[in-house]
């Protein structure tokens, strides 16, 4: 099966219907031998933490980084540009150019700005990159002095400081739409590179926001979301009370998202002053 129990029942949930637990789903799919491994990827493993920013609201953090697309002819490559919101998930800026070219990332930083808003936003984000070349060049800075938004780096030579994005990468490199022999041109990069953040923005339920998209997340949808998939679930509690052992699922919406993970006693102080500034708003 293409879609695992953790996704089936919250998207089934989403048309006001409850057929069963995820539990139940799974011995289902288990007895019918639908619960082997799927795809290209490899068992996931445990990545240890660095730099910790901390997003209570979008706009707060976003983190960026440039990555490989395979041409066809061997040897070629074409490179995609890509900006994440890390409170939504939401990819807020991308484009595919021939090159790697600090040129093209300040470009994308300043389209991407001025499409989110953030001229007028009274805090500035933080950009989270890698220490590479393309990110840390003089145009790069100066864009990013320009539109006062403060640059965040990876430590040298950890590859892991950017959990976000580097997922990101992952999963699209891993769907089945990216072709295995490479592709034919920059428009080719281009169209698979639009469509597959059309699909990740308002499609892919992502697990790190309680299976919300990006996009419903980005536009502060996900509570009436997350508050009507409670109400299918405790309804089908009352309906069928033997059939749970305890609560129903966690449904309440992320309140924090970290980049990386800090001590929960910074976590809670941030949440503390965002409610507090949420008041005298």
């Amino acid at each position: 099966c293409a879609v695992p129990p953790a996704r089936i029942v919250p998207m089934l949930a989403d048309e006001g219907i409850y057929l069963a637990s995820e539990s139940s789903f799974a011995r289902v799919m288990r007895a019918q031998g639908q619960t082997a491994h799927r795809g290209r990827a490899k068992a996931p493993h445990a990545v240890r933490p660095p730099t910790t920013h901390i997003a209570t609201a979008v706009r707060q953090v976003w983190c960026w980084d440039v990555t490989y697309l395979p041409a066809q002819i061997l040897g070629h490559w074409f490179y995609l540009y890509l900006i994440l919101d890390i409170f939504s998930r939401k990819i807020v800026g991308f484009e595919v150019h021939p090159t790697d070219d600090g040129e093209h990332a300040a470009l994308l930083l300043k389209r991407t700005a001025l499409a989110e808003g953030i001229h007028a936003a009274p805090v500035k984000p933080v950009l989270h990159g890698d220490n590479g070349p393309t990110v840390k060049c003089l145009s790069v800075k100066a864009m990013l002095d320009w539109l006062k938004i403060s640059p965040s780096y990876s430590r040298p030579r950890v590859s892991d400081d950017n959990p976000y994005v580097e997922s990101l990468f992952r999963t699209a490199k891993y769907r089945p739409e990216f072709p295995g022999g490479g592709f034919p041109g920059r428009e080719a990069a281009q169209k698979w590179a639009a469509e597959f953040v059309n699909w990740y923005n308002y499609a892919h339920l992502h697990s790190g926001i309680r299976y919300i998209s990006p996009a419903d997340r980005h536009m502060g949808q996900d509570h009436d979301i997350l508050k009507a998939r409670h109400h299918i679930y405790s309804e089908a509690r009352l309906r069928n009370p033997g059939r749970w052992s305890g609560k129903t699922r966690n449904w309440t919406p992320v309140a924090v998202v970290t980049l990386n993970p800090e001590r929960e006693t910074v976590v809670a102080a941030k949440l503390r002053s965002a409610d507090e500034n949420r008041q005298t708003a």
